[in-house]
This record gives C-alpha cells, structure tokens and sequence, in this order.
C-alpha cells in the first residue's frame, strides 16, 4: 500500500512520534511511505542546521521518503507569527500535492495540529481522489482558547466559531479519525461526527528508550537522591505545567524529611518557580536543570515516583500528557495530578495515586499515601504501569491499529 503523510512537524523536530517512527514501521511492513513536511525549525522557530529554505527538497531518512516544503519560520508567543507560520505550511503542502509531485498513494494519513493541515487534505480527497485518515493529536479550537492565542471578548468568539466550523468539517469529510484519548473521541462525536468512523489510537513514546533499567548509585549521589524518598518531574517548566502546586505541596510536607521533589528540565517558569521556593524556604526542592534525552531511563529508575501535572483546566480532561505514557513505560509509580483520562488511566491500572491538579494540600495527602508504602508495593504499581502500556498504549499496538484503519480507508473509500 502507498501512503502519503501530510505533518507540519517530523524529523529531526522533537516528539513527532507519529511521525518518522511510525513512517518506518510501515515501511517495515511493506509499505510505502511519502512524507510531506516542513522544513525543521520547532521549538526555537529557526531553520535547524544542515537545511536551507528552498521550493522543495527531497530527502530519504530510514527508508522514508520525505519531501520538505517551505514554510515561514516561527513559534514566539506572537500569535500573527503563529498562524503565518501555520497558513504558510498549508499553502506550500496544498500546492505539492495538485502541482507535479508524484504521489501515486492510496490513502493519506493526515496529523492535526494544526487544522489548516485540513486544506491539503480536503485537496487529496477531491482532486486527487486519495481517501484520508484525520489524527488528533491536540484538539482545538480548545487548545488555543486556553492557550490565550485567540485574544479575549468578541474576536475570541468569533475565531472560536470559524476554528470549530473548519475542524468539524475536515473530520466529516475524512474516511476515518483518530483520536489520542477516549476523551478527544468524546468530544468529537458530541460535534457530530458518527461514533464508528472516530478510533481511539493512543499516543506512544520511545519504546527502546523508556524501559526499567538498573540503578545508577553514582547519578543518585550526583543529584542528590541518594537516601531520599524522591518525587521526581521531568520534563518542561512552562505556564500549563503549574508546578507551584508541587512546590507548595512539598513545604507541606517538610515534617517528613525524606520526601523530596526533584525537577528536571527547563522552561518558562523555571525562574519564577524557584523564586517561589527561596520564598517559601523549601528544603526538600532541587532543581537539576536539563539533562540529555538518554540520561532520562537513568534517572526515572531512580525515582519512587514520577510526577505529571497540568494546571485544571477543562482541554485537559481529554488531553493525555506525554509524561503519562513515558511514566508507565519506565515502570515506575505515577503521581497523577490530572483530570480525567489521564487519571483514569492511573487508576485502571493501579500503577500510582491520583490527586487534585493545582491542590497542593491533595498532591501533599498523595505523596504521604505513596511515601507509606514498602519497596515492594511501589515496584508492583510500576509493574502494573508498565504492563498497562504495552497492552494498550505501546508503539507496536498504536502502530498496527493505525495500520488497520488505513488499509480500511483505502479499501472501502
């Protein structure tokens, strides 16, 4: 079967798991895969070293055939920027999939975000007559509504009303739609679109990365965590992560010295999230500042628990947070402090303790709960979590059912 991607985001840009690992999986499988893409330049919003802005550029990565289109560069807080950047892709996919580019595919897997994605796919469904598969991997007009991208009074409700009109209509008009969560799927079919066509493919994430490995005592000792019952979050410091809860949680719990919370990572709140401990005069926070991608197995063994926390907002009820999955994977106890899937998830599985987001009173009462557990208990939830993921949630299983509904699509378009 010949399948065409059509993503803003791939390789080599971060956390496109539905992007290069799923493009060679299917290659792996006999298939043949054409990418349309952008070229590299998320997160800082400049072309990546090694690329040049050209009309096209072809490139074959693993076996993956890739063809890049240009785009204007930018992912600042400027919300012109932002959709320059979004229409621009759009414009240039559209036009390589009606002009001289040689698709010859038999169905079309198409990633949201961002929906202007939609007007290359609505392109292949009519003019080409290629069937398309619709991926949510974030759901908007939502997601941008609470980012505050879409400004406030009428001109808010008004982009609200066009955004949900256009995502609406590129789910009608798809064969097929895949949703990230049970929550998403929720969401989509209360908008209209029939319950059979809408598919809950969870999100995965790297599978030969994240795993249980042996405990490094000499990194223990490096960060500090060694003798403590450490909470550890990994991952971005930024606005919707709402770390303060976790800080404030942990002055809470100072009456138990050996409860300690280490955070990994960067962002756009790391300075104030520090500024917020001097003040309260935290003794049980560390800060460790970035670590490489491949450092992270290390040090999530040797975590009791990991952390994942969202501030409480209504989007992320169906919203699963990456973390989740890198979480289970490791096959360590969760501190789950978000709504909805996400903490549904945790509990079906028994692999951690679920609280409140933005309580930090519940996330202290969670971390007593875990902390007054043995070894043995804390290992046996993370047995649970990770034997959740590979059941539902791993590369393989996201992978082959992705596969299923494609050959569907273009069997019976």
């Amino acid at each position: 079967m010949n399948i065409v991607f059509v993503t803003q985001w791939f390789d080599p840009e971060p956390g496109a798991m539905r992007g290069l690992p799923l493009a060679k999986w299917l290659v792996a499988r006999g298939h043949k895969v054409k990418v349309i893409t952008g070229f590299p330049n998320y997160p800082g919003g400049k072309i990546y070293p090694g690329y040049k802005m050209r009309w096209r550029q072809r490139e074959t990565i693993d076996g993956v055939d890739v063809v890049r289109v240009p785009l204007y560069p930018s992912h600042d807080q400027s919300a012109l920027g932002r959709i320059t950047n979004y229409i621009s892709f759009a414009l240039s996919a559209a036009f390589a999939v009606v002009s001289t580019l040689r698709l010859g595919a038999d169905v079309a897997f198409i990633y949201h975000p961002p929906p202007t994605v939609g007007i290359p796919a609505l392109l292949l469904r009519y003019l080409r007559r290629i069937p398309y598969v619709y991926h949510i991997g974030d759901m908007w007009p939502e997601a941008v509504t609470e980012s505050g991208m879409l400004g406030r009074g009428a001109l808010k409700k008004v982009a609200f009303a066009v955004l949900n009109w256009w995502c609406n209509l590129l789910y009608r008009h798809a064969h097929d739609v895949t949703a990230q969560s049970p929550g998403f799927k929720r969401i989509i079919v209360e908008r209209g679109t029939p319950s059979e066509k809408v598919h809950v493919v969870y999100n995965w994430t790297n599978d030969e990365v994240f795993r249980p490995v042996e405990r490094d005592e000499q990194l223990a000792e490096e960060l500090g965590l060694t003798g403590r019952f450490n909470i550890v979050y990994a991952g971005n410091l930024g606005s919707f992560q709402g770390l303060d809860t976790a800080i404030r949680a942990a002055k809470l719990l100072e009456h138990e010295p050996k409860i300690q919370f280490l955070f990994i990572g960067t962002g756009q709140k790391e300075a104030e999230l520090k500024a917020l401990a001097a003040s309260l005069g935290v003794t049980n926070v560390r800060f460790a500042g970035p670590r490489p991608y491949y450092d992270m197995p290390k040090i999530n063994s040797l975590a009791e628990v990991l952390l994942v926390h969202t501030l409480d907002l209504p989007h992320f009820v169906g919203n699963i947070p990456s973390k989740t999955q890198v979480s289970l994977a490791s096959g360590r106890p969760v501190l789950m402090a978000v709504r909805g899937d996400s903490a549904d998830i945790v509990t079906k599985s028994g692999s951690g303790v679920v609280c409140e987001p933005e309580n930090p009173q519940d996330m202290a009462r969670a971390a007593l709960e875990l902390f007054a557990k043995s070894s043995a208990e804390l290992d046996e939830m993370g047995r649970r979590g990770r034997e959740f993921y590979l059941a539902e949630m791993s590369m393989e299983v996201g992978s082959s059912r992705t596969e299923e509904i494609l050959i569907n699509a273009a069997r019976n378009a």
